[in-house]
């Protein structure tokens, strides 16, 4: 196991942007910038012997703050935060009290506002090589930031085994009853040479979808995805049978006891023969094929392109605040907000 700690040369207001690389026994390197906590890359020894990176990106710290990139933001590999996906007319109430955010989406507040957890410098809290090679990141969010209620005290470690498993663990507490829905945003592509993930075979243990309105924002809805292309519960092509134009950017209910650790997707690239397992605590898994991807100059040059990759996002119903039927995404005082997700890799 090992742990290195590397500046950028780039700094947010003054404060260093830090590469972290975790290493396990077996080759496999995680590299995470705690601007964003950023998974940069996510690199494994393949089945001919070679280095093969599973995540998009880009080769610095540079790409992740450029213009061209910002302007046509996919949030690569990022935290998202104080609230993934959309919410409803950019508002909610707690308690009587009604809180208008940052609308960034169409009238919806979207991953957290015009700023969210995406864009902020984390502090490093810890790194350890025992029992497996680990980081700690923290942020702390102001009462108001984005709108949001509250000082949100937020904390999340990446831990990389050596059976290639890359444990997200989060943490947070607040001082105010406030809305939290915490997820990551990495795209991952399992073959070797990049390019459409259509071909890749897709599998997840989940009998419902959320029904969305034209601005991508769950109704309250829940439908079966019997009978449709939604169903991936004993796998399939991502491409067999989907909308070509638009793919998938839905959110599937998992079938699974609520907070329970267990499977939520796996995917695997017939080719390469990589396969990526996805465990979760979390109630949903939002499915994204990436349609709007438009990236030039990503990794060594690739230009990446509308399914190129795919996401599974772990976090609470999207939207959950306003939906009173959905698992509850308000954190008091007093109470601690806990997920835990992985990503295990298997060659």
């Amino acid at each position: 196991m090992n742990v290195t700690k590397t500046p950028t040369g780039k700094s947010i207001n003054g404060a260093e942007i830090y590469a972290i690389d975790l290493e396990n026994n077996t080759g496999t390197k995680v590299r995470i910038f705690n601007y964003g906590t950023i998974i940069n890359s996510f690199e494994i020894i393949n089945k001919d012997g070679k280095k093969q990176d599973i995540v998009l990106g880009f080769d610095t710290i540079d790409g992740y703050l450029s213009d061209a990139y910002l302007a046509n933001y996919p949030y690569f590999g990022a935290i998202i935060g104080r609230y993934a996906n959309r919410i409803a007319n950019g508002s909610f109430s707690i308690d009587g009290t009604k809180y208008e955010l940052s609308k960034n989406a169409g009238g919806a507040t979207l991953h957290g506002g015009t700023e969210g957890f995406d864009k902020k410098l984390w502090n490093i809290d810890q790194v350890a090589t025992e029992p497996h090679a680990s980081v700690t990141f923290s942020y702390t969010s102001p009462d108001g930031e984005e709108q949001f209620p509250g000082t949100l005290e937020t904390q999340l470690s990446f831990e990389l085994t050596d059976h290639n498993e890359l444990i997200l663990s989060y943490q947070a507490e607040t001082d105010l009853a406030t809305a939290v829905n915490l997820t990551h945003h990495s795209y991952f592509n399992l073959s070797a040479e990049g390019g459409n993930i259509a071909g890749h075979l897709h599998r997840m243990n989940a009998s419902r979808y959320l029904e969305q309105d034209d601005n991508f924002t769950v109704t309250g809805n829940l439908l079966p995805v019997e009978g449709s292309h939604h169903d991936f519960r004993l796998g399939k092509t991502i491409g067999e049978n989907w909308d070509a134009e638009t793919g998938y950017d839905q959110t599937y209910v998992l079938d699974k006891p609520y907070g329970d650790l267990t499977l939520a997707s796996e995917t695997t690239d017939p080719v390469s023969g990589l396969r990526l397992q996805v465990y979760t605590t979390e109630p949903v898994a939002h499915f994204y094929t990436a349609k709007h991807l438009e990236v030039q100059n990503g990794k060594k040059g690739q230009e990446y392109r509308p399914f190129d990759a795919f996401c599974v996002e772990t976090q609470h119903h999207p939207n959950g605040i306003n939906i009173a039927d959905f698992p509850s995404t308000v954190l008091k005082p007093g109470q601690t907000y806990y997920q835990t997700t992985i990503y295990k890799v298997i060659i």
